[in-house]
């Protein structure tokens, strides 16, 4: 089995926190103090990020999957309520389909269910920039991709973003490389109908990653999916922590 970093804290019903690409456990830390008085919170490094074993590629979506299934196996009794931002909002869409008797619910927040070619071809532009030139030219721009420039400007702001910015470029840079082959691949437009969860889809109106439209495109093809719209940008579990935390413990309250 995969080697995965994780913190596990609070008391309550699971709640299963899964990263963006690029970022660790540690994006999640404003969510986690506020969603660990009520519940335990158990967040995780995906394969290739932070703490967690690098294993050798290709990666996809459905092996981070498969990665997230083990750990919660091992680590959390009962189905659990999964929240995933970006890479880790794809990994929820699949986990939700391959693994449904431990997924009690799910939120998807900025994220995507597919690709067009043009995107794809961003991507490939990304992996061929790291691959041969490391990680720190491409952390500037994911800046600007995650956080509003409010944000960036703001004292405290700064701070989460100066700290996201190290943890990106000390990621392995094949690792990272990997995962941005597996998040281009990614069609879960014919699996996201099979899930039959209740689910929770969060878009942010100043998203450039991962715009409106894609979150309507997630929402559209799942079941009675519930759809929330955040005054931010890409990381809006960075940016808003209490409103995040709050739009996740009122679905799940919602759901008793």
């Amino acid at each position: 089995m995969l080697q995965l970093n994780f913190i596990k804290e609070g008391r309550g019903p699971t709640i299963v926190l899964s990263h963006a690409l690029g970022c660790d456990l540690h994006m999640w830390d404003g969510v986690a103090a506020q969603l660990a008085r009520g519940y335990t919170v158990l967040r995780y490094d995906h394969r290739g990020h932070g703490k967690s074993e690098v294993a050798p590629g290709p990666y996809s979506i459905e092996a981070m999957a498969d990665d997230a299934a083990a750990l919660i196996e091992e680590h959390a009794a009962g189905p659990v309520h999964f929240a995933g931002l970006s890479m880790g909002g794809m990994v929820a869409q699949q986990l939700a389909v391959r693994r449904p008797h431990l997924v009690a619910s799910i939120v998807i927040a900025n994220s995507s269910s597919y690709y067009d070619e043009e995107a794809r071809a961003m991507w490939r532009a990304r992996v061929a920039t790291v691959l041969s030139q490391g990680m720190e030219p491409i952390a500037d721009g994911a800046l600007q991709r995650w956080f509003t420039p409010e944000f960036r400007v703001d004292p405290e702001g700064s701070r989460h973003a100066a700290a996201l910015r190290q943890v990106l470029v000390s990621t392995d840079a094949g690792a990272y490389a990997a995962s941005c082959e597996a998040v281009a691949r990614i069609d879960l437009r014919g699996s996201n109908p099979r899930i039959a969860c209740p689910a929770l889809v969060i878009a942010g109106t100043r998203d450039q990653a991962a715009p409106t439209a894609m979150a309507e495109a997630i929402r559209d093809t799942i079941s009675g999916a519930g759809f929330v719209v955040t005054e931010a940008a890409h990381l809006s579990a960075v940016e808003k922590p209490a409103e995040f935390a709050n739009l996740v413990a009122g679905f799940i309250r919602g759901l008793a």
